[in-house]
């Protein structure tokens, strides 16, 4: 069958009509291939894009890791601002766009590898596209090349901790003093694992089984403004340096000249010490641990401006009116899933400005709109690319009420 490609969909394939998806597509190019079940996951390429360019790395076509690699840097710049204007149009919403920040290659520092055992060894690396089978990567364009070197260390631990029937998970991240290592999925930490984990100590600055901490060599530190925090085993962080540094210059700007700020789903303080080098700071999170982990950072912190913190969850206890009254901007950084009732009750404050920061355009601009319906102004957008060839879409924007 010969189709042709109309538009890229949410997950990166392309939309031809039917609709039929055809991964490894771009707009306007000319495929055919065999369609089951309105896929043609084989495409062979009849008239090729202008945007499509040699993918870099050699395991693209297998590794699930990435999507887009045939894309020019320029065509997935444009795509992924016009998820974002999309997302908005279908709420009425349009916005001035700052220009897109893209995170260089091999500059990620956080990933979820899998393991798993097999008759001669283990397998360590990502899922296949749609598909349970993993993948060993020898190289990575996208990974820190710090993470790749703990690669022969994964696979001897899969090898003592993994089983044939099960695959393990490695959420991998990379600190100021090494790299930190969870792990899960694997077998029971008994005694003899437990004695034998221990040798990969130069490998790890940390290493947690499940809920259980085998050893810390040296905690696995994050930097975050002048502050030193370390993150709970496996806990949320910004996927780059440098699309974090972009992110939190967003959230300053945002609430500049602001005398008093709460951060909403704070984290471990990504935003919450840096904010604090220029007014106090109320830090809320869900996550008792990651808390603990801001605090104990605090503990620590000279030169920024009072901070304090409080667990609470967000979603089921959003801050209300009263618990608003104190402040005059609002940083919010909500998962996926967005923040429906937080952003209900900031619509109502008197919170002058909010700095947004969101990893999901549709919940983004269903938020942006119940802003933008009791009185905020959408000032600004910028869409912070930090998984580079993924379908990922991260953005930071800038709300403020024009009466106050």
């Amino acid at each position: 069958m010969e189709i042709t490609i109309q538009r890229l969909g949410h997950k990166g394939d392309g939309i031809a009509e039917g609709p039929i998806l055809a991964p490894l597509t771009l707009p306007g190019e000319t495929v055919e291939g065999d369609v089951q079940d309105g896929r043609l996951d084989a495409p062979r390429i009849l008239t090729p894009s202008s945007d499509r360019v040699k993918a870099p790395c050699s395991h693209f076509r297998q590794c699930g890791g990435c999507a887009l690699q045939h894309a020019s840097d320029a065509f997935l710049a444009r795509w992924k601002q016009e998820v974002v204007e999309t997302a908005l149009s279908a709420q009425g919403l349009t916005a001035e766009f700052r220009p897109i920040h893209v995170s260089p290659p091999r500059s990620r520092r956080r990933a979820t590898l899998a393991g798993t055992r097999t008759k001669k060894g283990a397998l360590v690396g990502f899922h296949a596209r749609r598909s349970g089978t993993i993948v060993p990567i020898t190289d990575c364009h996208v990974l820190h090349p710090d993470l790749m070197t703990v690669l022969p260390a994964l696979e001897q631990i899969t090898r003592l901790g993994g089983s044939r029937s099960a695959t393990l998970s490695f959420a991998l991240t990379r600190s100021d003093t090494g790299i930190d290592c969870a792990v899960t999925g694997g077998k029971p930490l008994d005694e003899a694992l437990r004695l034998a984990l221990p040798q990969f100590i130069r490998q790890f600055a940390r290493l947690t089984w499940d809920d259980d901490t085998v050893f810390t060599e040296s905690p696995p530190v994050q930097q975050f403004g002048t502050v030193a925090v370390t993150p709970p085993p496996g806990a949320f962080l910004q996927a780059t340096p440098d699309g974090e540094a972009t992110l939190v210059a967003a959230m300053m700007d945002a609430t500049q000249g602001a005398k008093h700020i709460v951060d909403l789903f704070s984290g471990s303080g990504t935003f919450t010490f840096p904010l604090a080098a220029r007014a106090p700071v109320h830090a809320v999170e869900g996550d008792r641990d990651m808390i603990a982990a801001l605090d104990h950072g605090l503990r620590h912190a000279t030169g920024i401006k009072k901070v304090t913190t409080e667990v609470r969850d967000l979603f089921r206890r959003p801050l209300m009116g009263d618990d608003l009254a104190p402040f005059d901007a609002a940083v919010i950084d909500p998962p996926r899933a967005g923040a429906e009732a937080q952003v209900s009750d900031l619509a109502v404050s008197d919170i002058a400005k909010i700095g947004f920061v969101s990893c999901n355009p549709i919940t983004f601009a269903r938020d942006a709109k119940t802003l933008t319906d009791a009185g905020y102004r959408l000032n600004w957008v910028q869409v912070v690319d930090q998984f580079r060839w993924s379908p990922h879409v991260e953005l930071a924007a800038s709300f403020t009420r024009a009466h106050i």
